[in-house]
């Protein structure tokens, strides 16, 4: 295999990581910290290999193969996710490597898990780059999403292929998909930014979560993240913004080009946000009758927390592990849904289910009616054989990754409820799980070593959606 134009889009990525160290860089030395020094260093470091990997690899043409595409988008988040760690060793004392890559991939996975306490004391620095590293990781999906996994055929994502067809002329072309949707991005994470500062949050503090909340990362700039804040305002923005980061933001490019209808008749976007509304009704009645008491401060904290969740994002604004056993059980399931297929959000997603539902049915329907034909359908078109086998692949490693996970956290010594939770927010890149260690009010700092590694493995798959990486482990993936 030709590495060299893998090495050469890598070098690329890793200097686009060089020049965003320049922001938080900026910001402490304007706060007079010398944690800037750190960031220089930081940026040199990463600089220094992201130009050797473009010298030595430079091409007038690239070409990426299938297998290729595999190896680079492997390669690619495991450089960004280690070289993303250095400011943190760089400027915390007493922080271990393993603490510090388990926060910069929590952060490009966008699964908001922290080993960090005293955020409300953290230098701006910090606190920004963790921000950024979420945005970048929910961008970096997107894009993933629409223009990779497609084309590897990876848990059903074929079905969003985007081709020449009649339907895709309005389209643009694949290079300026990738601009229109970082435009898209910007936007939506400026607009939310406005928001979280119309409704009172400092204008840094709005800047932060913004970029969190668009690319349903979950991280805060506040230890009691969305509690600190005394008013309902930051968490309806929240609540809007995350459902926003949800959808599939190419239905928003159709919106650009003039097809609305895209956007309100697709049939995975009124099924995510059926889903949504049950789920925040079912949670709403129960913590009505938990606590034999209705308001609407409750319908808002129990609809935050529960999309929250759903989506992937991570926030918090209650211990919702003190809400009753109904609860805690019900929102670690609902973690495991996530959004939209071609959206910042990880989870199984909701076109999966849909078309597990499918297959269900078709099952059923063959068993009343043995000599019948029926086919299987998502989004009112035929589903081939191959894409329905893809995605029950999909949920099968899925449910054995999470009980692997589950017993290695357990042979770590960690408690049934830690274990379980632990390897389900890992895998779904949730962020809080349950529990006294790693609930909303704790962090994964008291974790051994043995675990966080082992959470970073399943971050990283999970945000990969498996097969990505496990190709890696099939010999006949490495023959010619």
């Amino acid at each position: 295999m030709d590495f060299k134009p893998v090495f050469y889009i890598v070098g690329i990525f890793t200097s686009v990581l060089a020049f965003a160290m320049t922001i938080p860089l900026g910001i402490d030395a304007y706060d007079s910290n010398r944690d800037w020094i750190a960031f220089a260093y930081a940026m040199a470091v990463t600089l220094f290999f992201g130009f050797v990997l473009l010298l030595a690899n430079k091409q007038d043409t690239i070409h990426i193969s299938g297998r290729q595409a595999f190896v680079l988008t492997a390669f690619s988040w495991i450089a960004l996710c280690i070289f993303s760690s250095l400011p943190f060793l760089f400027a915390l004392k007493d922080i271990t490597v393993t603490d510090a890559i388990f926060e910069s991939v929590s952060g490009l996975t966008t699964t908001g898990s922290t080993i960090m306490t005293g955020l409300d004391d953290m230098p701006r620095g910090l606190l920004i780059w963790r921000s950024i590293l979420q945005w970048l990781g929910g961008v970096g999906i997107i894009v993933m999403a629409i223009s990779v996994l497609p084309f590897l055929k990876v848990g059903g994502m074929q079905l969003f292929r985007l081709e020449s067809s009649e339907k895709e002329k309005s389209m643009p072309r694949a290079r300026e998909l990738a601009t229109f949707i970082i435009y898209t991005y910007l936007g939506l994470t400026t607009l939310c930014a406005l928001a979280y500062y119309y409704v009172g949050l400092p204008a840094f503090d709005a800047i932060a979560h913004a970029m969190t909340t668009i690319a349903t990362g979950g991280f805060s700039t506040r230890d009691a993240s969305f509690a600190d804040y005394p008013s309902l305002g930051p968490e309806i923005v929240a609540i809007i913004f995350m459902l926003l980061g949800c959808l599939p933001f190419v239905l928003y490019i159709k919106c650009m080009f003039g097809d609305w209808k895209s956007l309100v008749q697709d049939k995975q976007v009124h099924a995510f946000i059926k889903t949504v509304l049950v789920c925040c009704l079912i949670m709403f009645i129960y913590l009505g009758i938990h606590f034999n008491a209705y308001s609407i401060q409750m319908a808002i904290e129990a609809s935050f927390t529960t999309i929250s969740l759903i989506t992937g994002t991570g926030y918090a604004n209650a211990n919702y592990t003190m809400w009753g056993g109904f609860a805690v059980g019900f929102l670690l399931f609902a973690s495991c849904i996530g959004g939209c297929a071609g959206s910042t959000t990880c989870g199984i997603k909701i076109f999966r289910f849909q078309i597990l539902l499918a297959v269900v049915k078709n099952q059923i329907s063959s068993l009343i009616y043995p000599n019948g034909v029926f086919t299987i359908e998502y989004n009112d078109q035929p589903l081939s054989v191959k894409i329905a086998a893809s995605v029950m692949a999909y949920f099968f490693i899925y449910m054995i990754t999470i009980a692997i996970v589950s017993l290695v956290l357990l042979a770590c010594d960690l408690d049934l409820t830690t274990s379980l939770s632990g390897a389900v927010t890992s895998v779904s890149n949730v962020g809080p799980g349950l529990g006294e260690i790693i609930g909303p009010t704790g962090t994964f700092h008291p974790l051994p070593d043995a675990a966080k590694w082992t959470m970073i493995i399943a971050m990283i798959l999970g945000r990969l959606e498996f097969f990505t990486l496990l190709v890696f482990l099939s010999p006949k993936f490495w023959r010619q």
